[in-house]
């Protein structure tokens, strides 16, 4: 089930908000709960069982490492931590890169291993991460084992973010999952921001993600110089509209269930260098990487060549769990590069120039790497990076360009008002009366607006899903 659409916004958030408040508090994770389950089920069926078989499995992992550590046993408790790695990681390889990695052998003539054409699941990178992340904060003694199976069910299902993130850390909402209080501020709050992350999605990232089909799907031959880097542009603006969107609507949705979910974009267009980009884009990602894989390599507080390597391993990871597939490694490796650069010498070249070259610089570079994100096809992604450096040959300009320009203008320039927070600090300087009058009216404009286009659309993908 997808937040943009009807079925979810007249049917199943209608229903599920109304018995949430009209039950007594002690049953509200228990709605939650069944209601996650059958979010889930809506969309994935029998997979629904893998989501309860995680759930079971490490709930039973976190309550045995809190034994052991409770009897001192570090080395039981640490086995147990093992253990439930070793399911996550496992669950994670099967269902994602098994075919990946036996297509890849059957291509260079090995056939040990068969392709299966297993079906991946939805959401499968964000939950199994999650309750990986549960047993080791328990182990490291920085959250409780949850004791109420139904609690940790409802922490694992969590329908707002559960196929898209942001990915949240039990220690991060351990106590708002077991006490909480909703109130008629925090629930408007938050479909304020709902609305708002709905009008990014609908209105933003499918228009302009329209634009780049044109492009992407055109034969290279037929792309000019400013054509392929419009292209591009286009995708550039739907990538970030499509997840930050969702974030903004998983955001708002915990709110009005009571919950406060972590930052994952801040405005991540306006960094002034690459090292920046990561520190506002998909925040909870790179969090996640940093805590749980590149402190335990060994950081930064290790040899120079061992702190490349820590770098490289995070970042082909970053990569890989983007997709299987040879395109989403390289586009890790190709950021690992920049950032490398970037400490070991480049920064302080940078940190010299005014603000405004900062930040051309690394929108650049990060149209490139989205343009590798984008295309798996390495052929066509190599022609595509050839016209993007104006060594192909291709016209500078030509009239598709012209069209498309012309005909996607005010999207793209809406799209690039709303990539920095003009709008937000503009809203922020009326006065409070001012705020408390306007925000209800652009809220109601806003969902009268989207329920046009979920009505009369029908192009409505959510990128991050086949994540």
């Amino acid at each position: 089930m997808v937040f943009s659409t009807p079925v979810f916004l007249f049917g199943f958030l209608t229903w599920i908000l109304l018995i949430y408040y009209l039950v007594p508090v002690r049953f509200r994770n228990g709605v939650l709960l069944l209601g996650s389950l059958l979010f889930y089920f809506w969309g994935e069926r029998m997979y629904t069982i893998i989501m309860l078989l995680s759930t079971g499995i490490d709930y039973v992992h976190g309550r045995l490492v809190s034994g052991f550590r409770e009897k001192e046993q570090m080395k039981k408790a640490r086995a147990a931590v093992a253990s439930s790695m070793i399911f996550n990681l496992g669950l994670l390889f099967f269902f994602k890169y098994w075919d990946f990695l036996a297509a890849s052998l059957q291509s260079a003539g090995i056939f040990f291993l068969p392709v299966l054409g297993i079906h991946l699941p939805i959401g499968i990178s964000f939950f199994t991460f999650q309750t990986m992340s549960y047993t080791i904060d328990v182990y490291r003694g920085e959250a409780e084992a949850q004791r109420s199976i139904v609690n940790f069910g409802t922490f694992v299902t969590l329908f707002p973010q559960l196929i898209a993130g942001p990915i949240i850390k039990y220690k991060e909402i351990g106590e708002q999952i077991n006490n909480r209080k909703p109130n008629i501020d925090q629930f408007s709050a938050g479909v304020s921001v709902f609305m708002i992350g709905m009008a990014k999605k609908l209105l933003i990232a499918n228009n302009v993600g329209q634009l780049w089909e044109v492009f992407r799907d055109m034969p290279v031959s037929d792309l000019s110089f400013a054509g392929a880097w419009l292209g591009v542009l286009a995708y550039t603006f739907q990538i970030y509209f499509d997840f930050s969107g969702y974030s903004d609507m998983a955001s708002g949705l915990g709110r009005m269930f009571g919950f406060t979910f972590p930052m994952n974009f801040n405005y991540p267009y306006m960094a002034g260098s690459i090292t920046d980009f990561w520190r506002r884009w998909h925040i909870s990602l790179s969090g996640w990487f940093r805590e749980y894989l590149y402190i335990p390599l060994g950081g930064n507080r290790c040899s120079k060549p061992r702190w490349l390597f820590n770098l490289l391993v995070v970042w082909a990871a970053t990569g890989l769990w983007h997709g299987a597939s040879w395109n989403f490694l390289l586009w890790g490796l190709y950021f690992w590069v920049l950032l490398v650069t970037e400490k070991l010498f480049l920064g302080k070249y940078l940190s010299r120039l005014p603000a405004f070259f900062h930040q051309m610089y690394t929108l650049v570079l990060v149209m490139i790497g989205w343009t590798i994100f984008a295309i798996e096809d390495f052929g066509k992604l190599g022609q595509y990076l050839k016209v993007m450096s104006g060594c192909s040959g291709a016209s500078f300009s030509d009239s598709m360009f012209l069209y498309y320009l012309s005909d996607y203008g005010l999207v793209l320039l809406a799209a690039a008002a709303a990539s920095v927070p003009v709008g937000k600090n503009m809203f922020m300087r009326l006065p409070q009366r001012c705020r408390n009058l306007v925000s209800p009216v652009l809220t109601a404009l806003a969902l009268l607006i989207c329920t046009a286009y979920l009505v009369g659309g029908t192009y409505n993908p959510f990128l991050y899903f086949r994540f």
